[in-house]
């Protein structure tokens, strides 16, 4: 991560020149400027954390450019330096927004001191907006459990946890993606920054780029004002696109640039702007069929998965469902105002003989549902309710049917769950495709009715 960014406006060179020579002897980074609007070209360019200027410039006053800088970014302070100090003046100044009123010539140890107080008050907001954050959140551990599956994935996770290369996160629709993701943010170095998400399944080109990138007044003809982008707003932070995957062909060059070159346009404008983030992307889509189909580039799919990680599928860690469904109990029935429940066995063989096409969401579905139909202190099979296809009550093999009829009934249930698609079916049942016809055919099995 970079260094704290200072950007100095006095059209005298001297005064910029002892400023950055001495903050720079502190691990300052400092960018300079001669004007208002040089100040606010590189203000919304370079992003600094602080700013200090002068009160007098050739293009008007540090009060002058104060509003300007406000619109591009609210947030950082802004101090003010004057050779002809007044208490009106000072007043003023401090009414407008400004964050302290210096007078030169300036005694630069008091300046430094001023500036750590303000970086320090930045970065306690930051944390505790960060930790009520965390706390008001509903979201679960991503690693409850002990399956093999589960241990290995919280061992990668830890290993790249101080990496700032991208990361994709792989797995089916509701495994837990997004919380694996949040989780990642929390733990890294960035984690009292901002962790912001977008979901871009079903955005339109128009939209996801103005949602990215933001806009510019006037870009097209509802911009009645300025926008920031999700990639401005997430500034030394971290922020997670999931489906990925559907990124429009048209937004994918911007946004290989800005991972490449850390800058982007806001929609309608002209000049670049430097943004520091670390990306985390999401799909549950097989992203290199979308690359040979070339629906996705395959240089922003290189730069994406620098650090792949796999989510397991629920069905596959079935060993973790009674302890992720008691956790998902716990806090249902905490949220519901319920007492302590607890599931029985017959209740718990079932949760690990379905399926869960839905994964860990669907299974908060089930839990919540059936804590709301109970009104008894143990969780019963007479209260599961499954999005699925398997029937409330009915035991996930029945032992009277014959091998051949267990087989057909498997495939039908795979098949229903893939809606027909024999390719993905195949894969899960773990036999060729060509094998899984071939059964389809032995066993006489209506397509048309998956």
């Amino acid at each position: 991560m970079s260094r704290n960014k200072v950007l100095v406006v006095d059209d005298e060179s001297g005064v910029r020149f002892g400023i950055r020579d001495f903050l720079e002897q502190h691990g300052y980074e400092i960018e300079e400027a001669e004007s208002c609007n040089d100040a606010q070209q590189l203000f919304r360019n370079s992003r600094p954390d602080i700013v200090i200027a002068d009160y007098k410039l050739p293009d008007g006053t540090a009060l002058d450019l104060l509003p300007r800088l406000r619109e591009i970014d609210a947030g950082i302070p802004l101090l003010v330096l004057t050779a002809h100090g007044s208490i009106d003046l000072a007043v003023r100044a401090i009414k407008e927004g400004a964050e302290q009123f210096l007078t030169k010539p300036l005694e630069l140890p008091t300046l430094l001191v001023i500036l750590q107080r303000l970086l320090q008050k930045q970065r306690t907001y930051h944390k505790q907006l960060a930790s009520s954050s965390r706390q008001s959140r509903q979201a679960i551990d991503p690693f409850i459990g002990s399956s093999a599956a589960i241990r290995f994935l919280k061992d990668q996770a830890r290993k790249i946890l101080s990496t700032e290369s991208p990361i994709l996160i792989l797995g089916e629709t509701g495994t837990g993606k997004g919380v694996l993701a949040r989780w990642l943010h929390e733990n890294s170095p960035r984690a009292e920054e901002p962790f912001v998400d977008l979901n871009c399944a079903g955005l339109t080109r128009e939209l996801l780029e103005t949602e990215l990138f933001g806009h510019e007044k006037g870009a097209f003809t509802s911009a009645t004002a300025s926008k920031q982008g999700l990639f401005e707003v997430a500034h030394r932070g971290t922020i997670f696109l999931d489906e990925v995957g559907d990124v429009d062909l048209q937004i994918q060059p911007k946004l290989l640039k800005v991972l490449e070159e850390k800058r982007f346009r806001r929609l309608g404008d002209v000049r670049d702007r430097q943004v520091d983030v670390r990306l985390i992307a999401a799909t549950h889509q097989d992203i290199g069929q979308l690359v040979r189909e070339k629906r996705f580039r395959d240089d922003l799919y290189f730069r994406i998965s620098t650090i792949p990680l796999s989510f397991p599928a629920l069905r596959d860690r079935i060993e973790d469902i009674p302890t992720l469904a008691q956790y998902l109990l716990d806090k249902v029935s905490a949220d519901l105002g319920r007492s302590e429940l607890r599931l029985d066995q017959g209740c718990i063989q079932a949760l690990q003989s379905y399926s869960w096409p839905g994964n860990i969401r669907e299974l908060r579905n089930v839990i919540e549902r059936a804590v709301l139909l109970s009104e008894q202190k143990h969780i019963t099979l007479n209260d599961l309710h499954f999005d699925g296809h398997m029937q409330v009550g009915a035991p996930f093999l029945d032992s009277r049917l014959t091998l051949l009829e267990l087989e057909k009934q498997h495939i039908e249930r795979v098949l229903q769950e893939e809606r027909g698609r024999v390719e993905k079916a195949a894969k899960r049942l773990g036999i060729p495709r060509s094998s899984l016809y071939q059964k389809i055919k032995k066993h006489q099995i209506p397509m048309s009715k998956v």
